[in-house]
Protein backbone atom coordinates (compact mmCIF):
# COMPACT_ATOMS: atom_id res chain seq x y z
CA UNK A 1 0.00 0.00 0.00
CA UNK A 2 1.29 3.45 -0.86
CA UNK A 3 1.87 6.08 1.81
CA UNK A 4 -0.81 8.31 0.30
CA UNK A 5 -3.44 5.59 0.75
CA UNK A 6 -2.52 5.33 4.43
CA UNK A 7 -2.67 9.08 4.97
CA UNK A 8 -5.97 9.74 3.16
CA UNK A 9 -8.32 8.30 5.85
CA UNK A 10 -6.56 10.30 8.58
CA UNK A 11 -6.70 13.52 6.57
CA UNK A 12 -10.39 12.85 5.81
CA UNK A 13 -11.07 12.32 9.52
CA UNK A 14 -9.46 15.65 10.39
CA UNK A 15 -11.39 17.36 7.57
CA UNK A 16 -14.62 15.88 8.93
CA UNK A 17 -13.98 17.28 12.39
CA UNK A 18 -12.92 20.63 10.92
CA UNK A 19 -16.14 20.86 8.86
CA UNK A 20 -18.32 20.16 11.91
CA UNK A 21 -16.33 22.26 14.37
CA UNK A 22 -17.11 25.82 15.38
CA UNK A 23 -13.67 26.16 16.96
CA UNK A 24 -10.27 24.50 17.03
CA UNK A 25 -7.56 25.04 19.64
CA UNK A 26 -3.97 23.82 19.25
CA UNK A 27 -1.94 22.97 22.34
CA UNK A 28 1.52 21.66 23.14
CA UNK A 29 0.96 18.76 25.51
CA UNK A 30 4.61 17.95 26.30
CA UNK A 31 5.18 17.30 29.97
CA UNK A 32 1.68 16.09 30.83
CA UNK A 33 1.55 12.89 32.84
CA UNK A 34 -0.64 10.01 31.72
CA UNK A 35 -2.99 10.72 34.64
CA UNK A 36 -3.29 14.41 33.69
CA UNK A 37 -3.87 13.57 30.03
CA UNK A 38 -6.57 11.06 30.96
CA UNK A 39 -8.38 13.60 33.18
CA UNK A 40 -8.12 16.26 30.46
CA UNK A 41 -9.52 13.95 27.80
CA UNK A 42 -12.41 12.99 30.10
CA UNK A 43 -13.32 16.64 30.80
CA UNK A 44 -13.19 17.50 27.09
CA UNK A 45 -15.24 14.45 26.08
CA UNK A 46 -17.94 15.29 28.67
CA UNK A 47 -18.19 18.80 27.18
CA UNK A 48 -18.60 17.47 23.62
CA UNK A 49 -15.08 18.46 22.55
CA UNK A 50 -13.04 16.20 20.27
CA UNK A 51 -9.41 16.08 21.45
CA UNK A 52 -6.87 14.30 19.22
CA UNK A 53 -3.17 14.13 18.53
CA UNK A 54 -2.29 13.98 14.84
CA UNK A 55 0.89 14.39 12.88
CA UNK A 56 1.44 18.00 11.92
CA UNK A 57 1.66 17.14 8.20
CA UNK A 58 -1.75 15.47 8.35
CA UNK A 59 -3.31 18.54 9.97
CA UNK A 60 -1.59 20.78 7.43
CA UNK A 61 -3.06 18.74 4.55
CA UNK A 62 -6.53 18.73 6.14
CA UNK A 63 -6.52 22.48 6.89
CA UNK A 64 -5.46 23.49 3.38
CA UNK A 65 -8.08 25.84 1.90
CA UNK A 66 -10.08 26.23 5.14
CA UNK A 67 -10.22 28.85 7.90
CA UNK A 68 -8.04 26.53 9.98
CA UNK A 69 -5.12 27.05 7.58
CA UNK A 70 -4.30 30.05 9.80
CA UNK A 71 -3.03 27.51 12.35
CA UNK A 72 -0.33 26.13 10.01
CA UNK A 73 2.35 28.35 11.56
CA UNK A 74 1.84 26.52 14.87
CA UNK A 75 2.22 23.00 13.45
CA UNK A 76 5.66 22.33 14.89
CA UNK A 77 6.57 19.95 17.67
CA UNK A 78 4.05 17.84 19.58
CA UNK A 79 0.60 19.26 18.85
CA UNK A 80 -2.84 18.23 20.02
CA UNK A 81 -6.03 19.74 18.68
CA UNK A 82 -9.37 20.26 20.43
CA UNK A 83 -12.39 20.70 18.15
CA UNK A 84 -15.40 22.48 19.66
CA UNK A 85 -18.32 20.85 17.86
CA UNK A 86 -21.24 22.17 19.92
CA UNK A 87 -19.83 25.11 21.88
CA UNK A 88 -17.32 27.59 20.46
CA UNK A 89 -15.71 28.46 23.77
CA UNK A 90 -15.70 25.01 25.43
CA UNK A 91 -12.26 23.89 24.19
CA UNK A 92 -10.57 27.13 25.27
CA UNK A 93 -12.42 27.25 28.59
CA UNK A 94 -11.66 23.65 29.59
CA UNK A 95 -8.05 23.73 28.38
CA UNK A 96 -7.44 27.05 30.17
CA UNK A 97 -8.88 25.74 33.45
CA UNK A 98 -6.78 22.59 33.12
CA UNK A 99 -3.63 24.58 32.28
CA UNK A 100 -3.91 26.33 35.66
CA UNK A 101 -3.14 23.06 37.44
CA UNK A 102 -0.89 21.56 34.73
CA UNK A 103 1.57 24.24 33.63
CA UNK A 104 3.03 21.87 31.01
CA UNK A 105 0.00 22.45 28.77
CA UNK A 106 0.71 25.43 26.48
CA UNK A 107 -1.63 27.13 24.02
CA UNK A 108 -0.38 27.55 20.47
CA UNK A 109 -3.29 29.11 18.61
CA UNK A 110 -6.99 28.85 17.87
CA UNK A 111 -9.59 29.58 15.24
CA UNK A 112 -13.14 30.32 16.36
CA UNK A 113 -15.78 31.00 13.71
CA UNK A 114 -13.05 31.81 11.19
CA UNK A 115 -11.17 34.24 13.47
CA UNK A 116 -7.60 33.49 14.51
CA UNK A 117 -6.57 33.89 18.18
CA UNK A 118 -3.08 33.75 19.68
CA UNK A 119 -2.30 32.52 23.20
CA UNK A 120 -3.51 35.75 24.87
CA UNK A 121 -6.67 35.74 22.76
CA UNK A 122 -7.42 32.15 23.76
CA UNK A 123 -7.19 33.08 27.45
CA UNK A 124 -9.67 35.91 26.90
CA UNK A 125 -11.93 33.54 24.97
CA UNK A 126 -11.80 31.11 27.89
CA UNK A 127 -13.48 33.69 30.13
CA UNK A 128 -16.62 33.73 27.97
CA UNK A 129 -19.34 31.51 29.46
CA UNK A 130 -21.03 28.82 27.39
CA UNK A 131 -23.95 29.70 25.13
CA UNK A 132 -26.44 28.07 27.53
CA UNK A 133 -25.18 30.18 30.44
CA UNK A 134 -25.36 33.37 28.37
CA UNK A 135 -28.91 32.57 27.22
CA UNK A 136 -30.05 31.83 30.78
CA UNK A 137 -28.54 35.12 31.98
CA UNK A 138 -30.32 36.97 29.18
CA UNK A 139 -33.64 35.32 29.97
CA UNK A 140 -33.14 36.03 33.67
CA UNK A 141 -32.50 39.69 32.98
CA UNK A 142 -35.58 39.86 30.74
CA UNK A 143 -37.73 38.00 33.24
CA UNK A 144 -36.72 40.14 36.23
CA UNK A 145 -38.57 43.34 35.20
CA UNK A 146 -41.66 41.34 34.23
CA UNK A 147 -41.65 39.55 37.59
CA UNK A 148 -41.25 42.84 39.46
CA UNK A 149 -44.09 44.38 37.43
CA UNK A 150 -46.34 41.41 38.27
CA UNK A 151 -45.52 41.79 41.98
CA UNK A 152 -46.40 45.50 41.89
CA UNK A 153 -49.71 44.75 40.15
CA UNK A 154 -50.49 42.07 42.72
CA UNK A 155 -49.74 44.46 45.60
CA UNK A 156 -51.95 47.14 44.01
CA UNK A 157 -54.75 44.61 43.57
CA UNK A 158 -54.44 43.47 47.19
CA UNK A 159 -54.40 47.07 48.41
CA UNK A 160 -57.47 47.94 46.30
CA UNK A 161 -59.12 44.72 47.49
CA UNK A 162 -58.83 45.85 51.12
CA UNK A 163 -60.07 49.36 50.29
CA UNK A 164 -62.95 48.16 48.12
CA UNK A 165 -65.15 46.71 50.93
CA UNK A 166 -64.87 49.96 52.89
CA UNK A 167 -65.78 51.98 49.81
CA UNK A 168 -68.72 49.68 49.01
CA UNK A 169 -70.18 50.09 52.49
CA UNK A 170 -69.94 53.89 52.33
CA UNK A 171 -72.45 54.30 49.47
CA UNK A 172 -74.86 51.94 51.21
CA UNK A 173 -74.68 54.00 54.39
CA UNK A 174 -75.17 57.23 52.42
CA UNK A 175 -78.19 55.75 50.65
CA UNK A 176 -79.67 54.70 54.00
CA UNK A 177 -79.16 58.19 55.45
CA UNK A 178 -80.76 59.75 52.36
CA UNK A 179 -83.72 57.36 52.66
CA UNK A 180 -84.17 58.24 56.34
CA UNK A 181 -84.02 61.96 55.55
CA UNK A 182 -86.73 61.66 52.91
CA UNK A 183 -88.95 59.63 55.25
CA UNK A 184 -88.64 62.28 57.94
CA UNK A 185 -89.75 64.99 55.61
Amino acid sequence: MAKVELKTPIVDEIKGYANEAKAAVLVDYRGLTVEQDTRLRKQLREAGVVYKVYKNTMMHLAFDGTDYAQLDKHLEGPTAIAFGIEDETAPARILNNFAKEAEALQFKGAVVDGTYYDEAGIKVLATIPSKEVLISKLLGSLQSPITNFARVLKQIAEKDGEAAPAEESAPVEEAAETAEATEQE
